[in-house]
């Protein structure tokens, strides 16, 4: 998990990176916004090729210049998008598209708007050798996410980019899910029909699959202000050249385990919860798996355990992956 340093090329830094995201994603998103108030399109500019950008920037690696033909970065590293920022909402009322910035449905003037969130990372996996790239031959994936972090309480002001690496060959989990996508879904749905092709693998950012991979932040900004006079600030920056293995995989948000899930995590590390937080724990000990299902305990220890270190995990086996997985929104303290 170490970035080969003779295809780092690049002199970059978190200047470099905040320089790039203000003039080439923020300012012509400024200006798509005035411009949809007299269009009523979406402002929405796509994250393709400026996640692209981002990664040379984030690993100091240049690009094959292969408009998405090839490798994304000349070390053979692959890049994948995610944009939650801007998708088209919709009324609950009478069913029409919402844009983002807009508080009240222009159609029939209801308040009452389903904001969507559920935008994901797609991976085409259609034959095996395809499937060899992504466990056998590709030694990372780059995964870059916009969304906005205060979501759950409509905060449309403020948004994040963030990196996430995910080395395939040290990544036992990663591979499985992939093999089980391709055996166990694209297969068997070309066998039901060899004409229509089955969907690619939605990789869902935050979700239990997501974080079972163990994958590491490379990098992370806050952006403020986002419709007005943005302000960047950088929280997590991590260096081309430093070696993957000495960093801490994200930690996991205790909100994403299932019962079952959460009881196993608890008992097998007891001792380590109980030092920390014996009277949440007897409390919940003292309960029936009925009364544990309920809003109010969980959230109750949701409040005092909100996240659990990632290698408690490990007890836990990978969920059924040839079932399609819901999307899921990041756990914040807000």
């Amino acid at each position: 998990m170490k970035p080969n340093t003779e295809h780092i090329t690049i002199q970059t830094s978190s200047k470099l990176l905040e320089d790039f995201i203000s003039e080439v994603m923020l300012t012509p998103r400024l200006k798509a916004i005035e411009w949809s108030k007299i269009t009523k399109q979406t402002p929405g500019l796509k994250i393709g090729y400026p996640a692209q950008h981002i990664a040379s920037l984030l690993t100091g690696v240049e690009g094959r210049r292969s408009a998405a033909r090839g490798d994304d970065l000349a070390d053979g590293s692959e890049v994948k998008g995610c944009n939650r920022i801007d998708q088209l909402d919709t009324c609950k009322s009478c069913g029409n598209k919402v844009l983002r910035y807009e508080t009240k449905c222009n159609f029939c003037e209801s308040t009452s708007i389903i904001r969507k969130d559920d935008s994901k990372w797609l991976l085409t996996i259609k034959s095996e050798s395809e499937l060899k790239l992504y466990t056998e031959k590709i030694d990372r994936l780059i995964f870059i996410l916009l969304d906005y972090p205060n979501f759950s309480n409509n905060d449309f002001e403020t948004l994040s980019i963030k990196a996430y690496e995910i080395w395939p060959k040290q990544n036992e989990t990663f591979k499985q899910i992939l093999n089980d996508y391709y055996h166990s879904i694209y297969l068997e749905h070309i066998k039901l029909d060899a004409k229509k092709t089955p969907a690619p693998k939605n990789f869902w950012p935050y979700s239990f699959q997501f974080y079972k991979c163990k994958p590491i932040k490379t990098y992370e900004c806050l952006i403020t202000d986002i419709n007005t006079k943005p302000i960047i600030q950088t929280t997590t920056y991590i260096e081309p050249t430093q070696d993957r293995s000495s960093l801490t995989p994200e930690d996991v948000p205790t909100v994403i385990l299932n019962n079952e899930e959460l009881d196993l995590v608890l008992s097998n590390h007891f001792v380590e919860f109980d030092k920390k937080h014996s009277s949440i724990i007897s409390f919940w000990n003292s309960l029936t798996p009925k009364q544990r299902s309920t809003k109010a305990n969980k959230e109750k220890l949701y409040k005092e355990i909100p996240i659990i270190p990632h290698s408690y995990l490990d007890c836990i086996d990978l969920r059924d992956t040839s079932k399609a997985v819901p999307h899921a929104t990041e756990y914040s303290r807000r």
